[in-house]
Formats: C-alpha cells, structure tokens, sequence
C-alpha cells in the first residue's frame, strides 16, 4: 500500500502526530508480510489491506501516542507536549519511566505483532519485547523484526506464565481466556509501571474487579470504534 494513504488511514489515530516517511515505509512492509503470510498460516481474519490499517495499527499507534507522547528520538519523555493526555500535577496519571532508552516493555500474546510492532516503530528507543507462544506466529515476528531492521526487540516464543522478567510497560490486546491473561500481564509489570489495554468497553468493569490494586484511568475511546477503548492503569510502587 502507498505511504500517503496508509498515513491518511492512521491520521485520526495519530492527531495531531504524524508519521515519518520511514515509518510510513516499514508499515507498508509490514502489511506485504502479513498479507502473504496470512496466506498460509492464521495472523488475522482481516483480509482488507485499508482495514488491516484501521484495526491493527491504527489502534497500535492510537496506544504508542498516548503511552508515550511525541518527542525526540532519545530524549526525555515530555508528559505535557499532548493536551489529550491529563495533566503534569494529576496525580493519578499512568508513570513510565522518563528516558525511553532505559525503558523495558513488553506485548503480551503479541500474535501478529500487534500493538508491540507499532508501538516500538513510534518509540524506537524502547527495548521491546514480544511474547507468542505460538511458534508459527514467533516465525512471523522474528521475519518482520529482520525485515524492518529493528533492533532492541526480543521474541520470547513461551508461555507468559513461565517468564519471571518484569516490565516497565505491559501491553495487552485482544486475548482469550481475558482474566487470566490479564492477572498474568500484572504480574509482569514493575512496581511503578503501567498495564495498557486495548479491550472491548464491556471488560473494562471486569479488568478494575480483577485488578483492584492498580490505578485505573479514564478509558479513552478508539477512533472511528463503537466500543473499542485504551484502557492504562498504573501500578503502585511497592512499600
């Protein structure tokens, strides 16, 4: 797909962002891959390449912008430079760690690599890490990491439940058997870290009942969705 209109698909997940023609061009790669790979082994039931923009990384870019607002590559993390985010003086706001070089995250049931891909193209200085049990779907990833050059990004072809590894930023979207997964990705986030969720409106309830002992901010709703939400809650650091 043609650059210019893979980044008029994502404008309304990035407002006022945009994309540099770099990252534009390893989205266009990325979806060549998985449209040949969907071919023969079963990353996604979208078969549409403009859908597969909207759904995938739309709402993966949506998720980066707000865990991690625009600023340049390598420098410090500047809360306050997106007005759609809460204020500096919130004090319940989600907390990351403010130099992204520093900073672990990780994409639990990463599937087709969706949000972990996107969000590490958005936030190259990341050390990201992709967890997917399925060996045919850690096939793909570990393609598309070699084919865009991405370097920082591990695969961890394992069950999440097996990893003792902590992280700054867990990410989590669209999973089975959902409390489970999530008790799971809780676990796997540091004291002082945040857990992003890209989940259906009707989980929400479900995931604070789950998860009573974070801080959960106001779900922001998905462009151009009816119930798709991110949802962050923060961790409290440990006394």
């Amino acid at each position: 797909m043609h650059s210019a209109r893979i980044a008029e698909l994502l404008a309304p997940y990035l407002n006022p962002a945009v994309l540099s023609p770099a990252q534009l061009k390893d989205i266009s790669t990325y979806i060549d891959l998985l449209t040949h790979w969907n071919a023969r082994i079963n990353l996604t039931a979208i078969r549409s390449e403009e859908e597969m923009v909207t759904r995938h990384f739309g709402e993966s870019v949506f998720a980066a912008r707000h865990l991690f607002p625009a600023s340049p590559v390598n420098q410090d993390l500047d809360f306050d430079s997106d007005p759609s985010l809460p204020a500096q003086s919130d004090p319940t706001r989600h907390s990351v760690l403010r130099t992204r070089s520093s900073l672990l995250a990780a994409d639990l049931g990463s599937g087709a690599g969706f949000p972990g891909i996107p969000i590490k193209l958005w936030a190259p200085e990341i050390h990201m890490t992709l967890i997917e049990s399925n060996h045919k779907k850690s096939a793909f990833l570990r393609e598309v990491v070699r084919s865009l050059t991405l370097t920082n990004i591990d695969i961890q072809t394992a069950r999440a439940e097996s990893l003792s590894q902590t992280y700054d930023v867990v990410t989590l979207r669209a999973v089975e058997r959902f409390p489970l997964i999530l008790s799971i990705a809780a676990r796997l986030t540091k004291p002082s870290g945040c857990l992003a969720l890209l989940i259906a409106a009707s989980q929400i309830d479900q995931a604070r009942a789950i998860l009573p002992s974070f801080t959960w901010h106001d779900p922001i709703s998905v462009p151009d969705s009816r119930s798709r939400l991110l949802a962050i809650a923060s961790r409290e650091p440990e006394q």
